[in-house]
């Protein structure tokens, strides 16, 4: 049965109009992934005895984790709310997002457990025992995300070029962009960009956004040092290819 979500008011894009570029929702799914893997290594790498936890690793851990949590249900929601309404309102109302939607449910209470684990760890100073319980929750959850997102680029992204006008779609962005913590996502975004992807967006960029990214990326660096030590840059360029 149809997914019922909110009506919208859009103008349909027709045929020979530009198609919305989907670069900033395909670097995102990216960018969760390559994190949930190699958050997923490092918890194993603990669990293993691998890398011992100073508490101050052990509280990097779980921050980082608990802002990786808020970010993803921020995107779904999002998607939830404003994205399937603009795709159904694009391409008609017999589209069924009913199985995305509920992907989207399924997700929150691992998110939430994922929270409550994360704050076990750092109260516990990086404790193999929760260690073994996270890379677990951390496996799930990676699981869930990379079929779910194969199914939406596959199902819904040519969809979206095909139906979605460019207004539309920046609509959808700025909608993502509003609730979203930019010093967090931003340079995670950066970071999973082929060569090719940085150099088509360099052109797009003001110069004084691109200041503002490179101030991010460096902090956003650092932080990475601190949570994944050596898996820093030698997994992401595994992971993210």
């Amino acid at each position: 049965m149809p997914t019922s979500v909110r009506p919208v008011t859009v103008a349909p894009r027709r045929p020979g109009e530009p198609e919305p570029d989907l670069l900033g929702i395909t670097l995102a799914h990216r960018a969760m992934l390559v994190d949930l893997v190699r958050l997923t290594e490092l918890a194993k790498a603990v669990r293993d005895r691998d890398i011992i936890c100073t508490p101050a690793r052990a509280r990097a851990i779980s921050q980082y984790i608990e802002l990786l949590c808020d970010s993803i249900h921020h995107h779904h929601s999002t998607e939830d709310t404003v994205l399937w309404p603009v795709i159904q309102a694009s391409v008609g109302a017999h589209l069924d997002l009913s199985e995305l939607t509920d992907d989207h449910a399924a997700l929150d209470p691992r998110l939430d457990q994922l929270r409550a684990r994360a704050a076990a760890f750092r109260l516990s100073n990086g404790d193999r025992k929760v260690a073994f319980l996270m890379a677990f929750e951390l496996a799930e959850l990676t699981a869930l995300l990379t079929e779910h997102i194969n199914d939406e680029e596959l199902d819904l992204f040519p969809l979206i070029t095909e139906h979605v006008s460019v207004d539309d779609w920046e609509d959808v962005e700025a909608a993502a962009r509003a609730g979203s913590r930019m010093s967090f996502d931003g340079p995670r975004s950066l970071a999973v960009m082929t060569d090719d992807e940085r150099a088509s967006m360099a052109g797009k960029l003001s110069i004084g956004l691109r200041a503002v990214l490179a101030v991010l990326m460096f902090r956003h660096r650092r932080v990475m040092r601190t949570v994944f030590g050596d898996l820093a840059e030698s997994r992401l360029e595994a992971l993210a290819g």
